[in-house]
C-alpha cells in the first residue's frame, strides 16, 4: 500500500510539470510540508485525532496545519480533525494542504480499526526459573590428582582445566554402551576451547578400537572435531572424548595441551549410514540458450541473465532498496522434469560470484514459487571463489514446473554489484536404500510444557554450513548464547510454541538485553505455515530494553503459534559469540466485547 501511495504521488507531481514550472515550485513559490503522519491503531467505536502531531508549513505562508484536509478510503467523517470509526478494519488516509500559490502537499497513512475488547490481561507469562540440562548419557572423567572438572553448565558440557595431567585419558567425556548395527558411523563433536589445545576422538567397543580420530586441533571457534568408523553387526561401543596432555609431536614439546583454560561443548552428533545409493541424472543442462535460465528483480532491484557458451551469468546491476532475498529470483530452469512428493532427488552445479553473496537456494515451482517448493536450502557463496554446491533431498511437494531458485536479493557489506555464474547443471533422481540416521546430543536445555514450550533452531542441525547456538535459564532468565552465526536468517533461531485462543488481540511484551547489540526479526507466525500475524524487527543492546507488539486481527477459532527470534545474517556470521538473555516475556490478552 506504501508502495502504491509513492507511485501515485509521484504522477501527480509529474502531472503538475505541465502546470508550473517544476514540481512543487512555481516561479519564487515553494509547496507547503506535512510533517507528524504516522500509521495509527484505535478501537471500534472510540474517538480518533488525525491531527495529533501532525503540523504543516509553507515557505512563503508560514504555518498552515489549519489548512489541512483529511479524507478516508472508506469514507470516516471528520470533524476538527477528528473521528469515530464504527467498522473494524484498514482505512487509508490523505493528508492534503495548499498553500496561497495553488501548490500542494500530500501525505498518507493507514488507521487500522480493532473490534472493541475489554481489558488486557495476562494470558501467559513464560516460567525462566532454572530447569535441568539433560546430558544424554554423556559423562565427564577426570583421573585423581588432576586438576579438572567437567560439568554441565550454560547450555554446553564445559571442561575447567587447570592441569590437563599427564596423558590424553586423564580427562574425558564418554558415552558408554552405545548400540550399534551393521552400519557406518560418524561422530561429530562441536566445540572450541579459551585457549589452542587438543582432543583424541575414539570408538571403542570393549578391547577393540572401532576407529579413531587424533590430535584434533580445538580452537576459539566453534567449529566440529569428527571421526568415522564401521560396525561390522550388532554391538556395543564405548565413545570417548580425550581431553588431557596431548604432544602430538615429541620433537617439539611446546606444542601441547596447554594449562588454565576452558573447554564448552554445545552438542554432539552422530550419524548412523547404512545402504548404498546411485545418481541418475534425469537433466543435464548445456546453458546454450535463453529458455535455460532466467532472473527477476523488484523492490528496486536491477538483474539480467546471459546465456551463452556452456554458462548462464546473472548481472545484479543493483540490490533492492527494500524488501529481502526474494527481491531477486534467478532460476535455473529444469525443462522436462516433474518432481514427484516423498522422492529422493539431487542436484549439483559449479558457481562462481565475483563478491560474497548468500541467500536461499530452492527447488519449487516456476510459477507457484513457495505454495509449491519441493526443498528448501541456504546459500552462501564467497567472493572469487568457483565451489561445486550439491544437494540431496527427498522432495516435500509435488511439482509441476519446477525450478532451483537463488533468491539472493541481499547484499553483503559494501556491495553493490555483482556477477554469478553457473556451469555444469545436473539434475536426477537418487536410487538405492542410503539411509542416515542422526542423532543429536545438545546440551541445550529446551522445555516441554503444557501451555508452552521453548528451543531453538540451528543450521548446522541439518548440516547447513553456519549455525550454532545454546540456550539455558539462570537466574530467572532465558539465555541464548549464538556461538556461530549463520548467514541466513533462519539458521540461529530461538523459537516459542504456544496456543491462542479466538475473538481476542494480543500484546506481546519482551524484556531483554544482549552481550553486543545484535538485531533479529521477531515473528508470531501460526504453526505449519507462513502468515505472521506479527512482523517486527527487534535491535538489543546491552542495556536492559522492552519490546512491545500488538496484534491486529482476531482469530476465527483457537491456532498453534510460534514466536520466532530469527538472527542470523551476514553481520552475525562475523560478530562472534553473543548471548541474548530474556528476564520478561508476556503475553496480554484482549478479548473482544
Amino acid at each position: 500500500m506504501k508502495q502504491l501511495r509513492n507511485v501515485i504521488a509521484a504522477l501527480l507531481c509529474l502531472a503538475l510539470l505541465f502546470s508550473v514550472s517544476a514540481c512543487g515550485q512555481s516561479g519564487d513559490n515553494t509547496a507547503p510540508e506535512i510533517a507528524g503522519v504516522a500509521d495509527q491503531s484505535v478501537q471500534a467505536g472510540s474517538e480518533f485525532d488525525a491531527m495529533a502531531g501532525v503540523s504543516a508549513t509553507d515557505a512563503e505562508d508560514g504555518d498552515v496545519t489549519a489548512k489541512i484536509v483529511i479524507t478516508s478510503l472508506p469514507e470516516l467523517t471528520f470533524q476538527n480533525g477528528k473521528a469515530t470509526p464504527e467498522n473494524p478494519g484498514d482505512y487509508e488516509l490523505t493528508y492534503s494542504v495548499t498553500d496561497k500559490g495553488g501548490l500542494e502537499a500530500k501525505a498518507y497513512a493507514t488507521l487500522t480499526v480493532t473490534r472493541q475488547t475489554g481489558e488486557a490481561v495476562v494470558f501467559q507469562k513464560f516460567d525462566f526459573s532454572d530447569k535441568a540440562a539433560d546430558s544424554h548419557g554423556w559423562t565427564a572423567k577426570v583421573a585423581d590428582g588432576v586438576q579438572a572438572a567437567g560439568a554441565l553448565k550454560q547450555g554446553a558440557y564445559v571442561f575447567d582445566i587447570t592441569d590437563p595431567g599427564s596423558g590424553d585419558t586423564d580427562i574425558q567425556l564418554v558415552k558408554s554402551g552405545v548400540e550399534l548395527k551393521a552400519a557406518d558411523y560418524r561422530v561429530k563433536v562441536w566445540a572450541k576451547s579459551t585457549a589452542p589445545t587438543y582432543a583424541h576422538l575414539l570408538a571403542n567397543a570393549g578391547d577393540q578400537n572401532l576407529g579413531g580420530a587424533y590430535n584434533l586441533p580445538i580452537g576459539p571457534e566453534i567449529a566440529p572435531i569428527e571421526m568415522n568408523f564401521t560396525s561390522a553387526g550388532e554391538n556395543t561401543a564405548d565413545l570417548l572424548l580425550n581431553l588431557g596432555k596431548i604432544t602430538p609431536n615429541p620433537d617439539n614439546p611446546s606444542d601441547t595441551t596447554p594449562s588454565d583454560f576452558t573447554v564448552t561443548i554445545d552438542k554432539i552428533e552422530i550419524y548412523e549410514i547404512t545402504g548404498e545409493q546411485t545418481m541418475a541424472p534425469v537433466y543435464t543442462a548445456t546453458f546454450s540458450g535463453a529458455a535455460e535460465a532466467a532472473v527477476s528483480a523488484g523492490d528496486g532491484a536491477a538483474a539480467s541473465v546471459n546465456v551463452a557458451g556452456g554458462a548462464a551469468a546473472f548481472q545484479i546491476d543493483s540490490y533492492p532498496t527494500e524488501g529481502g532475498v526474494w527481491s531477486i529470483k534467478a532460476d535455473l530452469a529444469l525443462p522436462g522434469v516433474a518432481v514427484e512428493a516423498g522422492v529422493k532427488y539431487y542436484y549439483r552445479f559449479t558457481v562462481k560470484a565475483d563478491s560474497a553473496q548468500s541467500g536461499e537456494l530452492l527447488v519449487e515451482s516456476s510459477s507457484q514459487a513457495d505454495a509449491a517448493r519441493a526443498n528448501f536450502n541456504s546459500l552462501n557463496l564467497a567472493a572469487g571463489e568457483e565451489v561445486e554446491i550439491t544437494n540431496v533431498f527427498t522432495a516435500e511437494n509435488a511439482v509441476s514446473d519446477p525450478v532451483i531458485r537463488m533468491q539472493i536479493g541481499n547484499p553483503s557489506d559494501g556491495v553493490t554489484a555483482n556477477t554469478i555464474t553457473v556451469t555444469a547443471l545436473e539434475f536426477g533422481k537418487v536410487e538405492g536404500d542410503l539411509n542416515t540416521e542422526k542423532t543429536i546430543d545438545s546440551f541445550g536445555v529446551p522445555y516441554e510444557g503444557d501451555d508452552y514450550s521453548w528451543g531453538t533452531y540451528n543450521g548446522t542441525d541439518e548440516d547447513n554450513e553456519r549455525g550454532v547456538g545454546t540456550i539455558w535459564t539462570e537466574n530467572g532468565s532465558l539465555n541464548y548464547r549464538i556461538d556461530q552465526g549463520g548467514t541466513t536468517d533462519w539458521h540461529d533461531k530461538l523459537y516459542m510454541d504456544l496456543t491462542l485462543p479466538a475473538d481476542s488481540y494480543f500484546t506481546v511484551e519482551i524484556t531483554a538485553k544482549a552481550t553486543k547489540p545484535v538485531s533479529c526479526g521477531f515473528f508470531l507466525n501460526p504453526a505449519g505455515g507462513w502468515d505472521p500475524r506479527l512482523s517486527e524487527a527487534i535491535d538489543f543492546t546491552t542495556d536492559e530494553q522492552t519490546f512491545t507488539f500488538t496484534t491486529t486481527d482476531t482469530l476465527i477459532t483457537d491456532m498453534d503459534f510460534e514466536l520466532l527470534f530469527q538472527f542470523g545474517s551476514a553481520d552475525l556470521a562475523g560478530m562472534g559469540e553473543v548471548t541474548i538473555e530474556f528476564s520478561n516475556i508476556t503475553i496480554y490478552q484482549s478479548s473482544v466485547i
